[in-house]
């Protein structure tokens, strides 16, 4: 009886992952043409299996403006099942061979992405050389915003975020550095908040967690920031900072090796210590694989012991076993 029971489910299914796989691909790219050359299809192929899929659920997906497709609520409803429906299928196929393996996608924030995660990446791939990861490097606004769309499987942000989809777990602690030139006036003193409402300022640009936290930190204990320039990149910040008399402010960890050589000094200040937490965020419906849950736990074991926290998990979204 049972066995009969199940054939007739089957019977009933009227999509298949190639519908679901437009889909998706059609809610990341906005058009059937888009999603057609994400799934190596034509459009005409793409725009039926959508058509069909529509038909089998018994409702529209999108809102269909101009040549555009815009998931409505119906299509937001699904998206998140969708994707890990796609990435379930992914994973059974990897079971059996190594070549189909679905990577790893991941977002960082710059300090997150160029200074911590390549060593964190480097050893999980020694220990996993089947699993791939792709890293992509942006400000913590394009990453929760990556995380939201479904554009990659987990980001890690050094800024507050508080978008309703997403779910934030703490993972380092870090901590901002004032920094200058070793010949700058203040580099051989206590450096007084008079002093530094003077100098002139190189910051990163706004949409960063490290602009964000940094205009925080001054501004409660300075009475004016003079920023002469706005970088998109922290080792800009640090070779415009070596060479002229401007002031910065990174994470200790952007940092380290330029202190530690002598390229850059640490400047003595007499304000508070600005401590900030790394974060991991993932989006609140997504079912975690497998191999994304084992490397968010490789990079908390694997972390600086100094710098590490420990992650407490939203109670509505997915924990993070560490």
């Amino acid at each position: 009886m049972i066995e009969k029971s199940n054939q007739q489910d089957f019977r009933r299914l009227r999509l298949n992952l190639r519908q679901v796989e437009v889909f998706v691909a059609t809610a990341r790219g906005g058009s059937t043409r888009a999603a057609a050359d994400r799934v190596s299809r034509s459009q005409s192929a793409a725009s039926t299996a959508l058509a069909e899929l529509e038909t089998a659920l018994g409702a529209e997906l999108f809102d269909r403006i101009g040549r555009r497709l815009v998931l409505n609520e119906n299509g937001r409803a699904l998206l998140p099942k969708a994707q890990a429906l796609i990435e379930q299928a992914a994973e059974l196929q990897s079971l059996f061979s190594a070549e189909h393996a679905a990577p790893l996608r991941v977002a960082a924030s710059f300090t997150i992405g160029e200074y911590l995660l390549p060593d964190l990446v480097a050893q999980w791939t020694r220990l996993h050389p089947r699993s791939q990861v792709h890293l992509r490097i942006m400000n913590t606004f394009q990453v929760s915003e990556a995380v939201a769309g479904f554009d990659v499987d987990v980001g890690f942000i050094e800024g507050p975020q508080t978008h309703s989809d997403l779910v934030v777990h703490p993972w380092l602690n870090d901590e901002l550095v004032i920094f200058a030139a070793p010949n700058h006036p203040l580099a051989r003193r206590i450096a007084t908040p008079a002093q530094l409402s003077e100098a002139t300022w190189v910051v990163r640009e706004h949409g960063s967690g490290t602009r964000l936290a940094t205009d925080f930190w001054l501004m409660q204990n300075l009475e004016q920031v003079r920023v002469g320039f706005e970088l998109g990149s922290s080792e800009a910040i640090k070779r415009v900072v070596a060479a002229g008399d401007g002031l910065g402010c990174l994470s200790r960890f952007a940092l380290a090796q330029s202190l530690s050589d002598g390229r850059l000094v640490e400047l003595r200040t007499r304000l508070p210590k600005a401590a900030r937490k790394l974060s991991i965020v993932l989006h609140r419906e997504k079912r975690l694989g497998r191999a994304t849950t084992e490397f968010l736990a490789h990079c908390s074991a694997a972390a600086p012991r100094g710098a590490r926290t420990k992650a407490r998990a939203d109670r509505r979204g997915p924990a993070i076993h560490t």
